[in-house]
């Protein structure tokens, strides 16, 4: 197999990074970066040595791959497009807009047997991959992603902006669909909740009790989870781990052992870790990290809470 052919679809903040990425795989020849600010594109295209266009459609018939970097009211459209040419997508979180919306995607990518990868960054840290081994059956997660206020993404509300992260991690621990749902949140800054918690309930068992915040004065991701014997601490900013285990003493009798672990990982450039996994399952034929029917479950539960703010919000006003 020659150079997959890429191109990036919508270059603001992020777009740029993804652009960059492509631009730096040997495997990869970047043919093209589109925005609908044309003067962004050529800015973008120059510094890589790639082609600018101001419409997606002009590169739908000349790319093997794209990633689709846009506002998320155009998610679908744009993507539909592409996996209708069989083009291979990396796709940004929230996927869509609706459930139907990710099931037409879906679909798609199922009939042309096309990689359809969802962008949770988070899926690449270290402590995260270092801590899948040992998670076997959390019966109580603690999530906190706090964040400083900035105007990108305000497009959503903090629950798809910045809690999805974190909904996509926990279904993925926990491996089952929650059966009860209670959630709060609070418009602060923007005309969307800026502050959000969660109480999920799974049919295994497990709680799950998860704030989401875009208003802190510092950043924190970190995750907490226990199951039995074990205790797993994850700070997903730091790139730390911990582990506390019980273990029993020698003979029938005697007091647990508690045996702690804590480990610290190198900081990865995710998105390069992401995007290099991407085009590595279109050459090697395999399932993406985050495909389209995980991030479909993940985005069908942000639905759900947001309803469910939402209709907090109208009975106090």
């Amino acid at each position: 197999m020659g150079k997959i052919r890429c191109a990036v679809i919508g270059v603001g903040y992020l777009g740029d990074y993804h652009s960059e990425k492509y631009a730096a795989l040997a495997d990869v020849d970047l043919v093209g970066i589109i925005d609908s600010d044309f003067k962004r594109a050529k800015q973008i295209a120059l510094k890589l040595g790639s082609t600018p266009y101001s419409d997606y459609r002009e590169v739908i018939n000349i790319v093997d791959a794209v990633s689709i970097v846009t506002p998320t009211i155009s998610h679908f459209e744009i993507a539909r497009d592409f996996l209708k040419k069989g083009v291979h997508c990396l796709l940004e979180k929230p996927m869509t807009q609706t459930i139907e919306q990710a099931d037409e995607l879906n679909f798609i990518a199922g009939l042309n047997d096309l990689v359809f990868q969802i962008g949770f960054l988070e899926r690449f840290n270290p402590a995260v991959a270092a801590a899948i081994p040992h998670i076997e059956r959390p019966l109580f997660i603690e999530s906190h992603r706090l964040h400083q206020f900035h105007q990108r993404g305000i497009d959503v509300d903090v629950v798809l902006d910045l809690m999805i992260h974190d909904l996509d991690l926990i279904l993925s621990f926990v491996r089952e669909m929650p059966c009860e749902i209670k959630a709060a949140g609070v418009p602060i800054l923007s005309q969307n909740s800026d502050i959000a918690n969660v109480r999920m309930e799974f049919p295994g068992g497990c709680v799950a009790n998860i704030t989401a915040s875009r208003i802190s004065f510092k950043n924190m991701r970190k995750f907490r989870l226990f199951q039995k014997n074990a205790y797993i601490g994850i700070d997903c900013g730091e790139c730390v781990l911990e582990i506390v285990s019980q273990q029993a003493k020698n003979g029938l009798k005697g007091d647990p052992d508690l045996i702690s672990k804590k480990e610290s990982f190198e900081k990865q450039d995710t998105l390069k870790q992401e995007i290099g996994s991407f085009i590595s399952c279109i050459i090697e034929g395999r399932k993406p990290v985050v495909d389209g029917v995980q991030a479909r479950n993940s985005l069908a539960v942000a639905i759900e809470i947001n309803k469910i703010i939402k209709e907090k919000l109208q009975q106090v006003q």
